[in-house]
């Protein structure tokens, strides 16, 4: 477990104990949670940690397959599951097949409704503790309603409580981006300005200006109509709003790139970490769910670590050639984050330390035979089943990802689950979105320019430093190499407008992996299941 979270979970454990004693007079037990911040952050915790589940995996399979990051391969069978992350690789989005992956819209809604519902049970209260209980609240409503909005498009606008029997109907993708940006002006003064232990992993005042950046970069993506094959990026009134966000981030002097790249993703990080901005805190213990290493440590890899597995892995996510050849700048430190080598067809694998993610000298065999990686991925059929083959040769195909590289002797106690925290908002991420807003057209601010901008992400990763300023090409490869794993792949494709090129095997997919309507995801079976009253997304 980790350090950081062992007093709340004592204090939740006080909390719930004094909730169930049957030997304490009810005369003294509390009719109201008592007004206290440990009181607000016991109540809250359900509602702000809600998008945990959905992160840990489905999100995840959802977001990194539909990028151009993965391919979702299967072995003769073994991880087919109906196609549901292969649908993803095609871009065949299919609402039956996948839908659980599809049905994470119902587990992020319903951190909506738990939000809301303290919410009131907060407005009564004028105690400067319920004050910001409540703002952080609104600022975690307004970030699932991004999410939605982000993901499915045109999605309900649910400010308040609802009642039982209350029907709900989807607001149109660019007034909810409207309402989110009201919202979160509206409490970002409201919102913690600490940055510690008692607000890591919780909504605050920095928290909310990086929300506002990403809505306000993506402007044109959710105010006109992106599904339109004439849908360019165009203008964007944002972009000073953008900049100015930014730079609240930067002036604050809170945040910084000076932790080294990989080990700032390891079972170990937390708060410590000065780039994450806003993460979402796994422990194996007490805050489960997180399976990354399940599905991307390859399919016989058990003693792929110096302390073997002893669980079964999946390895079913490879990640694309196209998106391997990124990680070819020499001295990059994000080289070191995935199982492979950008510059070579082929990989010789080595054993990774347990502790430390570092590859070993001890070259790694698998029933005597050599462990080699292909960069590229040979499938034994061409269909949608991406079958690779059930053999060495097939669960060897594609390079993996070890950027959120997992403590093997924590998984072995813990039921694969892992206690790498999960950054949503990063510093890295501040600096590359201004630059960006600068090369669309806003002007400079405090010194800054989109290289000086550009180079501090590269220098920090110790990769080699441009002379020139850069491309919106640049940004996007370079975004790449910084985010992987990190679920901002698909939307940064959609805003380059590059999110129906080729890559993988979507070709498999044929016309329907062109269309545009696949900017949007399909409602999953479930989701329209339990509003009847909705339609389905135009395209599927």
């Amino acid at each position: 477990m980790k350090a950081k979270y062992l007093l709340s979970a004592v204090l939740m454990g006080i909390i719930v104990n004094s909730c169930t004693d049957l030997d304490v007079d009810v005369n003294s037990l509390y009719t109201e949670y008592p007004n206290s911040e440990i009181a607000f952050s016991a109540k809250t915790s359900d509602a702000l940690y809600a998008f945990r589940g959905a992160l840990g995996r489905r999100y995840d399979e959802m977001l990194s397959c539909a990028s151009d990051e993965y391919t979702a391969i299967s072995f003769g069978g073994d991880y087919l599951n109906g196609r549901d992350m292969a649908n993803f690789s095609l871009h065949t989005f299919n609402p039956d097949a996948s839908d659980s992956q599809l049905n994470t819209y119902s587990e992020i809604q319903s951190g909506i409704t738990r939000c809301n519902k303290i919410i009131m049970d907060l407005s009564d209260e004028e105690s400067d503790a319920a004050i910001t209980a409540t703002a952080t609240l609104r600022a975690a409503r307004a970030f699932y309603t991004f999410l939605l909005m982000d993901n499915w498009g045109d999605t309900p606008i649910i400010d308040h409580a609802l009642q039982d029997d209350e029907v709900l109907d989807r607001s149109p993708r660019a007034d909810v981006a409207r309402w989110i940006e009201s919202e979160l002006l509206a409490v970002r003064d409201r919102c913690p300005e600490n940055v510690d232990a008692t607000t890591y992993g919780t909504p605050t005042r920095w928290m909310v200006d990086a929300l506002l950046a990403k809505l306000y970069i993506n402007w044109p993506v959710y105010t006109k109509n992106v599904t339109d094959a004439a849908w360019s990026y165009g203008t964007n009134e944002k972009l000073k709003d953008c900049v100015d966000v930014c730079d609240e981030i930067i002036k604050s002097g809170l945040f910084n790139l000076n932790d080294d790249f990989k080990s700032k993703f390891l079972h170990n990080n937390g708060v410590q970490i000065k780039d994450f901005i806003y993460a979402m805190p796994f422990d194996a213990v007490t805050q489960r769910g997180l399976t990354y290493s399940r599905f991307r440590t390859w399919r016989q890899g058990k003693s792929f670590y110096t302390v073997p597995l002893s669980g079964s892995v999946g390895g079913n996510m490879a990640l694309t050639p196209e998106f391997s050849a990124l990680f070819n700048l020499p001295g990059d430190r994000r080289n070191d984050c995935i199982a492979g080598d950008a510059n070579e067809d082929s990989f010789v694998v080595y054993q990774y330390n347990s502790e430390t993610g570092e590859k070993t000298d001890i070259q790694h065999f698998y029933n005597d035979q050599p462990v080699i990686f292909t960069k590229n991925i040979t499938l034994v059929t061409m269909d949608g089943d991406l079958n690779t083959g059930k053999d060495l040769n097939g669960w060897c195909q594609g390079y993996k990802s070890i950027k959120f590289f997992p403590y093997s002797a924590e998984l072995n106690e813990n039921s694969r689950n892992m206690s790498n925290d999960v950054p949503i908002f990063r510093y890295a991420d501040v600096l590359l979105m201004k630059a960006e807003a600068i090369i669309r057209g806003a002007s400079a601010t405090n010194g800054d320019t989109p290289l000086s901008l550009f180079n501090k992400i590269r220098s920090a990763a110790k990769a080699p430093t441009l002379s020139t300023s850069p491309t919106l090409q640049d940004l996007l490869d370079e975004r790449g190499r910084e985010f992987l794993d990190e679920h901002w792949r698909r939307n940064d494709l959609i805003r380059f407008g590059a999110f129906e090129k080729d890559w993988g095997f979507k070709s498999l997919g044929g016309e329907i992996a062109k269309k545009t309507t696949n900017r949007i995801f399909p409602l999953g079976r479930t989701v329209l299941n339990n509003n009847t009253n909705w339609k389905q997304n135009p395209g599927y």
